[in-house]
């Protein structure tokens, strides 16, 4: 679709890559107005994501596209980082206990499938370049003379946010490395692992499969530096994946190369009056871990609720403000773990490639540190903060809890789903609970109920309210009703 010169809507999000396609598919299916302004005219051929992690893939398996994204990639129960050293995933607690190595495009590909079958208008060629705001809403021109105004308005146009910059947020940081070469090549002989990587003391390299015969190079040579947007030769790529790889694999037909310098950086506010900024516009940091579209997309998801409970009256501005609060610590501990790691495999100094050596040798006896970095890195333990007085699971992700059937059924999750991540494709919260569920009914229009599959379990006399990202809102034993309608009044506003 090509760009209009005037659009009027509930949410403007700038940007079509992942973060801003989740945005806008749920945005969409809640009913909320929404278009997405895309300055590409097309769609883009350059793909640095490959690694979607057991969160993210909770996120998608809660909007019914988990197994079809499956379909497209390998998973791996292990993500190799120094040579030897590696992070375990295979015991997460979570139904994708994997990294699932996938181009970025498939993710987008889904997404935006969803997202205009919800609704939303997707907007090709409109590239913003001026941007207004007042209590009322949110004005953003573009090149072609259009104006496109808005309730709120989302920046997810990257690392180069116009937004974030006609906003006036800095963008603190430094470079972590620069001269990193990105090639799409073709390979005679087929690695043994469905993602190859090593770092020594001629550099680093990374490959991962396309799944139609060609392969990303990502690569890093000590020895020589080249200006971004340099094309780095066949001989040279091949050169510095024998180096740090051990072959080259029978490297050839590169049909595509570039040169980049990857940032450590993040927006101090990630919300400016009406207008938030997500992924990569908020924050950056280098690809180890390969945490960077998966930081984006639970950004989106922690976000979209929030919007939604805004624009239909259900919520204060203050719920908005959540969003700061929630994941900007997020985003500086993402940069602090991809940093510590990018360092360690580009070591230079005697004393940290002796530590990465240290890592290496013993690092699977780590078991503690191991657990945790899988955790962390999956994004599983991740948590929100929560009052001191709290029940315990409040603030934490809730993992796929079994069900039993709807206490009613409701318009976007299935009829009788038999696990939470299904009840939550309503878009909604979702109260789990033995026997306080009629209590919930004058909140039906918000709201799924469920019963835990196994009354007599964990869940026994716990009654459980889930936001729709799947992090518990509120949590209590054996509640009373009085109790109960209060924290529902809190979290979905005043009764129907």
């Amino acid at each position: 679709m090509t760009a209009k010169p005037t659009t009027a809507t509930d949410v403007l999000i700038v940007g079509a890559g992942p973060t801003g396609l989740l945005l806008a598919g749920d945005l969409a299916a809640a009913g909320v107005g929404v278009t997405v302004l895309e300055k590409r005219a097309a769609e883009s051929n350059l793909t640095r994501a490959f690694a979607v992690h057991a969160r993210s893939l909770e996120l998608l398996d809660a909007r019914g596209l988990a197994d079809d994204l499956i379909a497209t990639g390998r998973p791996l129960t292990s993500l190799k980082m120094f040579n030897r050293f590696g992070v375990d995933l295979g015991s997460l607690p979570t139904r994708f206990p994997f990294v699932l190595i996938t181009p970025q495009y498939h993710v987008e590909r889904l997404l935006q499938e969803r997202a205009e079958q919800a609704g939303a208008t997707i907007l090709r060629g409109a590239e913003v370049t001026a941007l207004r705001q007042d209590a009322e809403g949110v004005t953003l021109e573009t090149r072609d003379g259009g104006s496109h105004h808005a309730r709120y308005a989302v920046g997810t146009d990257g690392v180069h946010s116009t937004v974030r910059d006609l906003l006036g947020i800095p963008f603190p940081g430094e470079s972590v490395v620069d001269s990193v070469m990105l090639a799409d090549v073709r390979l005679e002989r087929e690695p043994a692992d469905a993602v190859t990587v090593g770092a020594n003391e001629a550099g680093f390299a990374f490959l991962a499969p396309f799944g139609d015969g060609w392969y990303r190079l990502i690569a890093w040579d000590r020895a020589e530096r080249q200006p971004d947007g340099s094309s780095p030769s066949p001989e040279r790529l091949a050169a510095i994946a024998r180096a740090a790889l051990g072959e080259d694999h029978g490297l050839h037909d590169v049909r595509w190369s570039s040169t980049f310098h990857s940032d450590e950086r993040q927006a101090p506010n990630y919300r400016s009056g009406r207008v938030f900024l997500a992924g990569d516009a908020a924050h950056c940091h280098s690809p180890a871990g390969g945490q960077g579209m998966n930081t984006g997309l639970q950004d989106a998801a922690n976000l979209s609720w929030k919007l939604v409970a805004a624009l239909q009256g259900h919520a204060t501005d203050a719920l908005l403000d959540t969003y700061q609060s929630e994941r900007h610590p997020v985003g500086r501990t993402v940069l602090r773990t991809s940093g510590a790691l990018i360092r360690l495999a580009l070591a230079e100094s005697a004393p940290t490639r002796a530590l990465r050596g240290a890592l290496t040798t013993i690092g699977g006896h780590l078991d503690l540190v191991t657990e945790r970095g899988a955790r962390m890195i999956s994004g599983i333990g991740i948590a929100y903060p929560a009052p001191k007085d709290a029940h315990p699971q409040v603030g934490k992700r809730v993992p796929d809890l079994r069900l039993t059937a709807l206490r009613k059924p409701v318009e976007g999750a299935p009829a009788a789903p038999e696990r939470l991540y299904e009840a939550l494709r309503a878009g909604r919260f979702v109260l789990v609970s033995n026997d306080e569920l009629a209590a919930a009914e004058p909140w039906a229009d918000r709201m799924v109920t469920a019963a835990p599959a196994d009354p007599h379990g964990k869940l026994r006399d716990t009654v459980l309210l889930i936001r729709p990202d799947g992090y518990a809102a509120w949590a209590a034993v054996d509640p009373g009703q009085g109790e109960l309608r209060a924290a529902l009044t809190s979290w979905l506003g005043d009764p129907a």
